[in-house]
This record gives C-alpha cells, structure tokens and sequence, in this order.
C-alpha cells in the first residue's frame, strides 16, 4: 500500500520529538513500523529502537507486521512490548527479580479479602468488593496519591487506608509487586539513580509510543526520563480517543505535549482508510463538540455508499427485537456474515435481556468482554431463594439469606435447624405478638408466590412483600446509586416474562448461564457483542450502537465536563468502528421509566427532537468547519447521508 504525504513525512521524521495525530482508521500501525523500518534502513542500529503499546496483543501484531517488512535478522533486535514489560525488564536487571516476583492476582485477592474480614463491613457481594477496593489500591499507587488524602468510595477512610497499610506491607515482607508496582519503583530507580538511567538512555535513543492518548502520568513521567537528552519520542495516538480514564489516562497529557516538548514536529493522519464517508461524516459531527482536543478535519479514502440509521423505539424490547430483525436481514438477505457485525453497548450491565433475544432468534454471539452474570448477582439469590422457600424446600442458607429482607428483625439465634418451620417460630416469639404477625405474613406471601406464574411472583416478591423498598434502603445505607441495583432486579424480573412455570424458567436461566460462559468455537462465525470501551481497535462492515439514552450514554454517572467529553470520545470510537454501515438505537422507555435520547445524537443533528433541552453549539475552535450537519431524523429509520 502507498503512502499518503502526511504519512510519508512521519515516517522519513528522524530526529528529535514528533506527535502523530492519528484519526481512526488511518494506518497508523503501518506509520510505526515502516518509521521503524526507516530508522533502520538510515543507520540507526536496532538494539536503540524501543516500541511501546498498550497490551501484549497489540505489541505482538506490531512486531510481526514489522517483521514482514524486513528480510534480515537484525530486525529482531528491535524491543516491541508493553509498558509493563519494558519497565519489568528494567527492575528485573537492578533488583534481580523474576516473573516469581509478581504477584497472582488471587494472592492480591486473598490479602485485601483478608484485611476487609478485621472490619465489620456490610457486604453483600464479596468479590465486586475486593474488586473494587483492589482497584482504589491502584488509583493511589499509580497517581501517587498520598494515602492519608485519599478517601475510598468503597469503604470508610480509616478501613481503607488500614486494609492499604495491610497489603502494602504483605507484598513488601514477601518480596512481590503489582503492576501498579511496576510503573511506581521503576520511576523512582530512574529518578534516583542517574547511571542506572544513563545506561537505559543509552540503550533506548529512539522510542515510539502507540496509542499515546491512553497514557497516563506515572507512564509519562517514565518515558520523559529515558527518552532525555536527545528526546526522540515519536508519539502516535488520537485524543478523541482517550477513553480510559478510570485507569489514569488523561487527554491532556497529550494536548500539552507541544508545551513539554516546544521544539516537537506534529503531522495529522486524516485519511480514514475504513469507513464510508456518511460514518466519518456523522462521528466528526458528534466529537465537534469537544473543547479539549486537537482540531482537526477527517477525510476518507471510500466515494461514498454508505449509511446512517438512526432509530428510536417504543421501548427495549422493541429495540433489541428490531437489531435482530435487521441482523437476519443482512445475512440472509445479503449475504453478510455473522463475523461482519458487531452490537456494542456502553456497560455490559442489562445486556442480559439483548443475549436471551439473539438465543430466541438462533444468532450466533461471542461476548468479547466478561459479562457479568446477573444470576450469580446476590439479588438474584435473594430472589430464588424466596422462590425456594416459597415452593416447600424450607432451607435454612435461604431462610436465612431473605428474612429481614425487608427487615423482619428476626434473629438468627432462633434458626438452628437446617429445616426452618415458621409454625415453630412463631412459638420463639409467641410474647412478642408484632414479631408473630411479621411471620405469618411472611408465610402468607410464600404461599402467594408459590401459586403465580414466575414474572407475576418476582413482580410480588418486589411489590407485595417489599424487597423494592429493602433494595432501596440497601443503597442509601452503602452509599450507592439505587438505579445500579435495580438495573440488575429488572433484568432479572424480565427474564421470567416468557415462562409459564419456574420450572420453565430454571431450564432458561441455566441455558443463558451455559452460554455467557462457554468458550466460543473460533471457526463459526458469530455476531460480536462488546462493550464501547473493549472495541477500541477493532472494526467490523455493520456496527449496532444500542442504549443512546441519557444515563447511559453519557452514563448517569458522568457530571463534570470532563466526564461528559470522554463519554463522548467514547460515543465517537463506537461509531468509527463502522465500516460500511452504522446502526444506532435509542428507545423511549424501559422498565416503565421513560427515557431522553442521548446528547450525542441531538447536538449533532442526528436526532431532532420536537423539543431539545440540550441547545449545545459546536466551539468555534474544535472540530470541523461547517454548520450543522445537514443529517435530518426520520422516524422509518432511512439511510441518511451527510
């Protein structure tokens, strides 16, 4: 493949600082290797080339392609790797450390868990909380934030600074270190040793950095010290892509790299190899409205012929029914195959309702990420444990698990038997006549479950015998959003809509769990359903974009500016993920709450609303030059062109 100008003038660029601003889609792989390919070829002797990634998949394919390019062994003395790797290999040399020095995740686990059982916690799902706190851990290790100024939103201060202290003195006393580890004692060896540091900078004279934009401070500062005094750091990234924040990276490392470096070149990749020009014009109009970016106007190589759909439905069902009527379309229809589409989502949480649609409809699917199983989820134990008892089994483990869900205020002291008999109980509590009355009620609502279909019992469960108003005050006690956990309860409850006994149901429950887990044949082509987040880097002919809801996205969660800017590059990944078509879908209603079309799609023009709250305009500095963007909304989800 020939290479354009302004991919030609990075790769022949030899000398000194140079930042590569990479729109989607525009060969930037083939700008580092061939770059690397040049150095080389002018002289510059292998072992001084270091190329860093991201993760060891994108370093390995990134070290074959450059492979390809070269026919002579001297090119394996180039170093491809992670951060992590390269910055292993440096303390491994200082410290004499081996991979038996780092420490296995279930090791971390079994020392935070630890910790957390000498505070009396009230925790419902034990690994999402370890999960939870060990990710705290590594925001202060990595942002080197002072343990006495950080506040945990897991757990109170002083529980998390002593769970901390714990396993920060367990991994020192055994001789272990993390990744976070990793990135900290190695910033600290080359900031404290200049001859250690001298011979690194003397080893590593060229550095390329791929995906630049999802670097974060610790990483920089790093690379800023190896890199000196010649600085020949060429960084190859897209800000409107940085979408990694929960892990430190900030866009503004990137934005600010002409300030740290003042002499440093910069070209822009602005031809979109990829897609059709309808996608590259429709993601340009959603990411203009950024503030904080690079300006820049993106062009494609492809004449045009593709399409824009955007579509609002009635409410979930009718949303996720029509991706798969439309998924059938293309590959009966067209010919298309399974492997062409993907169906990404901002959180995997409520996805449960999308994967049952597409196993009724006999799709083919792999989950690229870990989708959360909402059956193994507390709640939805709390739920067939009440179905349990209610269905005669009477076993303590449940009885115990609901009673004083919702409070009941009645004492494990009394429950010794592994068969719990509410006749017998009552006569526990025979002088406290309000305790009486709460226990045959109870039984009561048992008996009343146990004669209803399983949506119309979950639906009694919640609203008869009050687990609504327990989940409610479960949230405002634990200090967290109450809609978190009632996306889990309603996509259990939908999951019993279709099934007449809970027999039926059981049997669907446990064929959804066999899917979710099982490990998909490679060699069927299947639809790929991922998050926005984990399709970075990918690319697929039709791409479905489901949920663009406000609260979704941009997530509830988003409320600063800056949020609401990366939910938005995370919006435009999504949609430059498209190659030929792209398909997005919002609906009016789920779980009878009614819900907003995204920003997103409103500021934009792809969505036009008889009466918008959101009346943002584009800044007169970012994005591309124009008006708006000419797209028009029509309710039969026509193909659009810009």
């Amino acid at each position: 493949m020939q290479s354009n100008d302004a991919q030609n003038t990075a790769i022949n660029h030899m000398e000194g600082p140079m930042l590569v601003l990479a729109g989607p889609g525009s060969g930037k792989t083939t700008v580092i290797t061939r770059r690397v390919k040049h150095l080389v070829e002018q002289g510059v002797n292998p072992l001084n080339i270091l190329v860093i990634t991201f993760t060891k998949a994108a370093a390995l394919e990134m070290q074959e392609r450059f492979y390809r390019l070269m026919d002579n062994g001297t090119a394996r003395n180039v170093t491809f790797g992670t951060f992590h790797a390269v910055f292993f290999t440096i303390l491994k040399h200082a410290y004499n450390l081996s991979a038996s020095n780092i420490i296995k995740e279930e090791e971390r686990y079994s020392i935070v868990k630890a910790a957390i059982s000498r505070h009396e916690l009230d925790i419902e799902d034990e690994r999402e909380f370890v999960g939870n706190v060990l990710g705290e851990i590594g925001r202060v290790k990595s942002e080197r934030i002072a343990i006495e100024n950080y506040y945990s939103t897991n757990c109170p201060a002083d529980a998390f600074r002593s769970i901390f202290e714990e396993y920060t003195t367990k991994l020192k006393g055994s001789r272990k270190i993390d990744f976070e580890d990793m990135l900290c004692y190695t910033y600290e060896l080359l900031a404290a040793r200049k001859d250690i540091l001298a011979a690194w900078q003397g080893k590593f004279k060229y550095i390329l950095i791929d995906e630049f934009q999802d670097i974060n401070k610790i990483q920089y500062d790093t690379i800023r010290l190896l890199a000196a005094p010649e600085n020949n750091l060429f960084i190859v990234g897209d800000d409107d892509q940085s979408i990694y924040g929960f892990r430190g990276s900030k866009p503004d490392i990137m934005l600010n790299f002409g300030k740290d470096y003042k002499d440093a070149k910069r070209v822009l990749l602005d031809v979109n190899y990829r897609s059709e020009p309808e996608i590259v014009k429709a993601a340009g109009d959603v990411i203009r409205f950024n503030n904080k970016r690079y300006k820049k106007e993106i062009r494609t190589s492809k004449s045009g012929g593709g399409a824009v759909v955007v579509r609002q439905t009635k409410d979930f069902i009718d949303e996720y029914a029509e991706v798969c009527e439309r998924i059938k379309a293309l590959v009966n229809g067209e010919k298309k195959s399974y492997s062409d589409i993907a169906v990404l989502y901002r959180t995997s949480a409520g996805i449960g309702s999308l994967v049952r649609r597409l196993m009724e409809n006999g799709i083919p699917f792999q989950i690229r990420d870990k989708l959360p199983d909402m059956f193994e989820h507390w709640i939805a134990k709390d739920i067939f444990a009440y179905i349990r008892l209610a269905l005669g089994t009477a076993n303590r483990a449940d009885f115990i698990s609901v009673c004083n869900k919702p409070k009941r205020y009645i004492g494990r002291d009394y429950l010794t038997d592994e068969e719990i008999d509410l006749d017998k109980l009552c006569t526990y509590y025979e002088d406290k006549q309000w305790m009486v009355e709460r226990i045959l009620k109870l039984k009561s609502d048992l008996k009343m479950v146990a004669k209803l279909n399983p949506y119309a019992a979950v639906n009694y469960i919640r609203r008869g015998i009050g687990y609504d108003e327990y989940i409610t005050e479960y949230a405002v006690s634990h200090h967290i959003q109450a809609d978190e956990l009632f996306d889990v309860l309603n996509d259990i409850h939908e999951s019993a809509r279709e099934h007449n006994t809970f027999v039926e149901w059981d049997k669907a429950v446990s064929e959804y769990r066999q899917r979710v887990h099982e490990v998909p044949d490679r060699s069927v082509p299947r639809v790929t359903l991922t998050t926005m987040h984990s399709s970075k880097g990918l690319e697929f002919d039709t791409v479905f974009i489901i949920d663009a809801n406000e609260g979704v996205c941009p997530h509830k969660k988003a409320v600063l500016d800056t949020d609401i800017e990366e939910e938005r590059r995370m919006f435009y990944v999504a949609m430059t993920r498209a190659k030929s078509r792209l398909y997005i879908y919002s609906t009016a209603e789920k779980y009878n709450k009614t819900l907003d079309v995204s920003r997103f799609l409103i500021e934009a023009g792809l969505y036009v609303p008889e009466k918008s709250k959101y009346s943002a305009k584009a800044p007169v500095s970012g994005g591309f030059a124009g008006g708006q963007s000419g797209y028009k909304w029509n309710r039969s989800g026509t193909n659009y062109s810009g």
